[in-house]
């Protein structure tokens, strides 16, 4: 059940001739009151031939008309608006149920606290069987305004409690932190326009496309410009920005001037301050080791920093961040991702972008590594190679199951059910990244011996999960790729051992393709030949500081067959 409250209006007389009418599309059938402050005396031009919608609203807006004679400023919000509608999958409820839940309704929000006789007036009207609509003015009969403030967040919890006690479908509890519901009047200008998402909703996408491109809120502006969005800046006398709200192309207002909306009502993390805070994060000191054996693609960069998801889960403020960045890292991979892929890739990163935001507070700066990774792929000019975007893929649906259980522990029921959702679509992209390459490892799969080899290391390395990673069909495959690894100096087993230590594979639905992306990925490099590393490192050295005088000899140079032999030569 929702009960949305809609802002408050001036026009009671308006508000009832559309609960009264016939509706936008003649939806409106048998229209009465179903419950209200007071029923005796109340008229209902629904059930009485003589009563009028006049003489109502003039019933309903007495106390504002006394409070406005006695006061210098009249009050010109007094219309408080709250339709109610049950979920399509729920039973039929009488009108007395429904006269029921508006009472809850009313005391919940603070609009008729139970047992105070000089309350505000109120009515619930229904027209539909399905829903009703409850039309209050917020004058009490003591002149007094109500306390409405949190009345959002009351109501929506008296919905969860009356769900539960009339057996109705149950919905999760809100955190307020979703973005905003349309309108009904942005639906149906959305519809008369031929437009397939609203404008809040179409501005929405543009934002969060356009956050992987930029390093700064001005970058982040300047690329939405570019990108055909309208842009109104806010700035100081200093010239610094202070707030930004963006426009849609041809959404006028009936005067014909521009709508513009504030990026924080589009969805709370995309004011200002929040999109600073993820842009402009300083970058962490690195230790210098880090520096060393730097992926080769930003395809490669991208996995390996997804491997710190699930290192800082302990830490709320740091996993929340994380999970942010992973949202942004499947917008990018989405938009550089090959055209068979995509829209599995952008349905995952719109699902997614519910469990970017929660009520924690996210430490920005520990998921610079993902973010920086997500601009390196927006910004290169080549697509990735078959095995390194199957590899990408595979870890951003390790990283979506990460999300969901974290969020599942933290209560966070909205935004587990988001990342569930946008699983879904990772796991058939996974499937479609991945097909090509196992056509071309099943073509080279190695001699029976060899396979027989490997099976042992998988039992040895793996034995809890060695059954299902043999039957597989994508064994075979798994066989080539750890017989390529082999041959480029790793040992299978302790590739094995690192490949699910990094991911369970107990919840997989494939683990042998799992360990096929995993160990293409940490396998793709050959291991260099210790000894003829180290002579190398003795060359440069004595290089840089060559030995003088008659009693040093010239050193002997190592040199390295293909074979991985070595032979000194004396120059």
């Amino acid at each position: 059940m929702i009960a949305a409250i809609k802002p408050a209006g001036s026009n009671t007389r308006g508000l009832l001739a559309y609960l009264y009418g016939r509706g936008t599309h003649d939806e409106h059938f048998d229209p009465h009151i179903v419950a209200g402050f007071a029923m005796l005396g109340m008229p209902d031009p629904g059930r009485d031939e003589s009563a009028t919608l006049t003489e109502l609203g003039r019933y309903l807006d007495e106390p504002v008309r006394l409070r406005n004679s006695e006061f210098g400023k009249p009050v010109a919000d007094h219309v408080w608006h709250c339709p109610v509608r049950a979920a399509p999958e729920d039973r039929y409820l009488s009108d007395a149920e429904w006269g029921e839940i508006a009472q809850r309704i009313v005391q919940a929000a603070g609009i008729d606290p139970a047992g105070d006789d000089l309350a505000c007036r109120w009515i619930a009207v229904r027209h539909a069987d399905d829903h009703i609509h409850i039309l209050a003015t917020t004058v009490r009969e003591d002149g007094r305004r109500p306390k409405l403030h949190g009345s959002g967040v009351r109501v929506g919890d008296e919905c969860r409690e009356i769900e539960r006690d009339y057996g109705l479908r149950q919905l999760k509890k809100g955190d307020r932190t979703g973005a905003r519901r349309p309108t009904q009047a942005e639906m149906h200008k959305a519809e008369r326009l031929g437009w397939e998402q609203t404008s809040p909703e179409w501005l929405q996408d543009r934002i969060r496309a356009a956050i992987p491109h930029a390093k700064s809120a001005e970058e982040l502006l300047a690329y939405l410009e570019a990108d055909g969005v309208l842009v109104k800046a806010r700035r100081g006398p200093s010239g610094d920005l202070l707030g930004y709200a963006v426009g849609r192309p041809g959404d006028a207002n009936k005067d014909g001037k521009q709508i513009f909306h504030a990026g924080g009502k589009i969805a709370p993390d995309l004011s200002l301050p929040k999109l600073q805070a993820r842009l402009e994060s300083s970058e962490p000191e690195e230790h210098p080791a880090a520096r060393r054996n730097q992926p080769s693609t930003p395809w490669h960069k991208a996995t390996d920093a997804l491997d710190a998801v699930h290192t800082d889960l302990a830490d709320d403020a740091r996993a929340q961040a994380h999970i942010t960045a992973v949202g942004e890292l499947i917008e990018a991979t989405a938009q550089k991702t090959p055209t068979a892929l995509r829209p599995e890739l952008l349905a995952a990163a719109k699902a997614f972008a519910r469990a970017q935001r929660s009520r924690v507070r996210a430490d920005d700066r520990a998921a610079h590594a993902l973010r920086s990774a997500a601009r390196d792929i927006v910004n290169t000019a080549t697509g990735p190679d078959g095995s390194a975007l199957a590899a990408l893929v595979a870890a951003l649906v390790w990283a979506a199951t990460i999300a969901g259980r974290w969020h599942e522990a933290k209560g966070h029921a909205h935004q587990a059910d988001a990342a569930r959702e946008a699983l879904q679509h990772l796991q058939t992209a996974a499937d479609h990244a991945l097909a090509p390459t196992l056509v071309d490892l099943a073509q080279r799969q190695p001699e029976e011996d060899a396979s027989r080899t490997l099976a042992s290391d998988v039992r040895a390395a793996i034995p809890e999960h060695a059954e299902r990673i043999l039957t597989d069909t994508s064994w075979p495959a798994l066989a080539t790729v750890l017989t390529d690894a082999e041959s480029r100096g790793h040992q299978p087993h302790q590739l094995l051992t690192e490949a699910a230590a990094q991911r369970e594979l107990t919840t997989a639905r494939r683990p042998a393709r799992v360990l096929i992306t995993r160990i293409q990925h940490t396998g793709r490099n050959p291991i260099p030949n210790r000894r003829a590393e180290a002579a190398r490192r003795r060359s440069a050295l004595t290089a840089s500081f060559p030995p003088t005088g008659p009693d040093f000899a010239r050193p002997a140079a190592v040199t390295t067959t293909p074979a991985g032999q070595q032979h000194r030569q004396r120059r």
